[in-house]
């Protein structure tokens, strides 16, 4: 069982869409920690997420300081911010990626990374983005197994792209979406109580009337679109002036990582 568990990556692994900047943010990696620590008592975790961060700047930041703290077990999910980016090179983020897979492994830890889903299905107008996101998928697939790295793949599974999955940002997980992420994880490292449950689809939904679906686009696009592309022309990002939540392998107090 592992006793040293490292979490890189972005907005997503930092836990952005389960709790908030003030309560703080629990997120996945948190829940895949306490569910480790569950079957391990004694279970040193450390975040060194940041919001905001594309693949090349997670690995740049926090891989040294991973490597540093000698993990047993570390995690790497990043890319999602690259891929909607102009001048997006599915090459460029896959390698980065890589580096960081290399890197843990020879260091004798074990790595689990992570495909993306159709971000064309959480977000209608995301939809020209569907081929990054296949070419991105199957370069870390291929890195992965070059590198022995365990990979929970997402894209398969329809429930990836449920609305229950996502916040309202649609960037995000939600505190569900959260849950069946660390499930995903917990079952990929066949961890005790762990099942395939989290490829389950939600009880299906009514459909939305046009009116109120595109309602719904309008006031995502006012609300969370616009400010994201504000920033982009500004170049500001939201991690700017932030640092990583959990720096140091502290323990933590075992939780159900099943309650959202």
């Amino acid at each position: 069982m592992f006793s040293r568990y490292v979490a890189l990556g972005d907005s997503q692994t930092e836990g952005l869409g389960d709790g908030d900047d003030v309560s703080g943010h629990r997120g996945w990696a948190d829940r895949l920690a306490e569910h480790l620590a569950g079957a391990a008592p004694g279970l040193l975790y450390a975040n060194l997420a940041v919001r905001g961060r594309l693949a090349g700047q997670v690995r740049d930041e926090q891989l040294a300081v991973a490597l540093e703290l000698r993990p047993d077990l570390a995690t790497v999910m990043a890319g999602m911010n690259d891929l909607m980016r102009p001048g997006f090179d599915a090459a460029r983020v896959a390698a980065a990626l890589e580096d960081m897979y290399a890197a843990l492994t020879a260091s004798g830890a074990r790595v689990v990374g992570v495909t993306f889903p159709d971000i064309g299905a959480i977000m209608p107008l995301a939809r020209p983005l569907q081929p990054r996101v296949i070419a991105l998928n199957a370069r870390i697939r291929a890195a992965a197994a070059r590198h022995g790295v365990i990979l929970v793949d997402t894209f398969p599974h329809t429930v990836a792209t449920d609305a229950r999955m996502w916040s309202r940002d649609r960037i995000h997980a939600s505190p569900v979406g959260h849950a069946r992420i660390a499930a995903a994880f917990a079952h990929a490292l066949e961890l005790p109580g762990s099942d395939a449950t989290w490829t389950d689809p939600f009880p299906p939904l009514r459909a939305p009337s046009a009116w109120r679906a595109a309602a719904a686009e309008a006031w995502w696009l006012a609300t969370y679109a616009g400010p994201w592309i504000g920033r982009r022309l500004r170049g500001r990002s939201s991690g700017d002036g932030r640092s990583a939540k959990r720096p140091l392998l502290t323990p933590l107090p075992g939780v159900d990582p099943a309650t959202p």
